[in-house]
């Protein structure tokens, strides 16, 4: 397999529509510019996701200009058909299955295709054609049949991507590190306009387009990151399963509650707010490799569901933000907020926490990874005891309903349970208990944290934050920018936090930072040297 950074990379779109195909299926297909494309439609990338063990989903868009304002990305205002096809081999000689989808206005000429009847456990590529206009070959993977337990996973997460404070090398790094499936744990774009989140020493970019609360400007600034030929690598060489925290909405919403309400704005009220998540929500699937199943329905979507490895990884991906309580006191970090400890408090909502308690109960594989949002572990920034001081963002705001979730594990006998997060911009790395405020209680998880992609832009290479003093749990902090590759095996999780010194200016390399390992049966984290 050459490595993507051999490769000619060229930008490719996003899909809409949905094809059950056969593998082997002969399609006729026009190889002239019938589509009356005189550039390349491919400007956005190509994408899969959602692995199972015989298909995938396959993604493009098509954009001729991407950050074209009505969102449409310069397109014609007819259907464009496009032609896909999965082969054995990265030269796409052996091809087992093709077929032909419409691009159409109505979902901003995305295609999505939901690919049956592959091998399970098997590397596969793909590529796209409009017209005369081929994309560039991507890589792609099934999942290991239900039964079997594969000797390793190349997993790697991210989070964070604010276009504006610094080049995405991050991305262009994990695909170099080439991973068998990428985890994006939110926000993959940001909602400001230019000028209204500026980094220390100005952003190196800018958004294009007014802030994002409409389809056609949601899809405007998904056009625009996806034109980032780092992102496209990153797409480009496995399988993404993704979701969302607060910025591919609005800054810390909660349900029906946006982060501020504005006159004049879709936040002025909770139906127009209700409107702007339905805009944004539409736009998220359009651009990426979701399954049929996580179609919006207008200001709802489910993106709660579970990704299997066989029977070495069960993957949990959370839903933190569409039906949690609104924060409390104001939202930030506040000081002995007693409503926080309340029974009835919910980050998850009852359908969801039910589903993942269930989840854990029929749980048979070795590892069960909850792919979610925002701090898990306990992070009191005050030393005294008396006096807590938590995020009302993360799970220290929804205090009950973490510890309903970690006991759940517990009771149901889940073998190793560790939590992804995202949001923080910094690396930890933490122990997870299931009452913290006991020094004898039991360690009985861990979390692995990523860095921003980008966000808040350089960091200053930091390894101690003085919160660890008193919060022993917390094991690994770091302030630089960059993503976390795993590799999961039957004896042990391993976790490499992989770093840049700068992204404020293009081309750093990556290094690793510090290395964990879990071992099998033994909660908690273990240094690697």
């Amino acid at each position: 397999m050459d490595n993507i950074s051999r490769r000619t990379l060229i930008s490719a779109g996003l899909g809409a529509g949905l094809v059950a195909a056969l593998p082997g299926t002969a399609v006729a297909v026009s190889t002239a510019d019938d589509a009356g494309l005189r550039a390349d439609p491919f400007m956005l990338g190509i994408a899969s996701g959602e692995p199972w063990p015989d298909g995938f989903v396959l993604w493009t868009r098509l954009a001729l200009n991407p950050v074209a304002e009505d969102g449409l990305g310069g397109m014609p205002s007819r259907p464009v058909a496009v032609q896909w096809e999965v082969a054995e081999d990265q030269g796409m000689r052996n091809v087992v299955a093709r077929g032909v989808e419409q691009a159409r206005i109505e979902t901003a000429h995305s295609v999505h295709v939901e690919l049956r009847g592959l091998k399970a456990g098997r590397e596969y590529f793909y590529r796209f054609r409009a017209g005369r206009h081929l994309s560039q070959v991507g890589r792609t993977l099934t999942s290991p049949a239900l039964h079997e337990t594969p000797a390793a996973l190349a997993m790697a997460f991210a989070s964070c991507a604010q276009y504006e404070h610094g080049y995405f090398t991050a991305y262009r790094r994990l695909a170099e590190d080439h991973p068998d499936l990428v985890l994006h744990l939110g926000d993959y774009l940001y909602e400001y306009k230019k000028g209204g989140y500026v980094i220390g020493g100005g952003n190196p970019r800018d958004h294009e387009g007014p802030e994002t609360v409409t389809l056609e400007t949601y899809r405007q600034r998904h056009a625009q990151y996806k034109a980032d030929a780092d992102l496209q690598a990153a797409h480009a060489i496995a399988p993404w399963a993704v979701v969302w925290d607060d910025h591919e909405v609005d800054n810390n919403w909660a349900d029906d509650v946006p982060e501020n309400s504005d006159a004049g704005q879709l936040n002025d009220s909770v139906e127009h707010f209700r409107e702007r998540r339905a805009a944004a929500f539409q736009a998220y699937y359009e651009n990426m490799p979701l399954r049929p199943s996580s179609l919006p329905a207008g200001p709802d979507m489910k993106i709660y569901r579970r990704i299997q490895w066989g029977q070495l990884a069960n993957f949990h991906m959370m839903d933190t933000r569409q039906y949690r309580d609104d924060q409390l006191a104001g939202d930030g970090w506040k000081k002995n907020v007693a409503e926080r400890l309340a029974e009835d408090r919910t980050i998850t909502g009852a359908e969801q926490e039910k589903w993942l308690l269930d989840g854990f109960r029929n749980s048979t594989q070795r590892w069960d990874i909850l792919g979610q949002q925002v701090f898990f572990a306990e992070r009191d920034r005050n030393k005294a005891p008396e006096i807590d001081d938590v995020s009302m963002d993360g799970w220290d705001g929804y205090a009950s309903s973490r510890r309903r979730i970690t006991q759940g594990w517990v009771d149901a006998n889940v073998r190793n349970a560790v939590v992804l997060t995202g949001d923080v911009h910094r690396n930890w790395a933490n122990d997870v208990k299931v009452d913290y405020k006991d020094p004898a209680s039991p360690v009985v998880g861990s979390e692995l944290v990523c860095t921003s992609i980008t966000s808040t832009g350089d960091g200053n290479g930091s390894t101690a934050d003085p919160v660890m003093a008193w919060n022993p749990h917390l094991k690994f902090y770091n302030d630089n920018r960059g993503y976390v590759n795993t590799r999961i095996t039957r004896d042990a999780m391993t976790a490499d936090f992989r770093v840049l010194d700068h992204v404020t200016t293009p081309g750093a390399p990556a290094s690793t930072k510090a290395s964990f390992e879990i071992r099998d049966g033994v909660p908690g984290l273990q240094p690697r040297a």
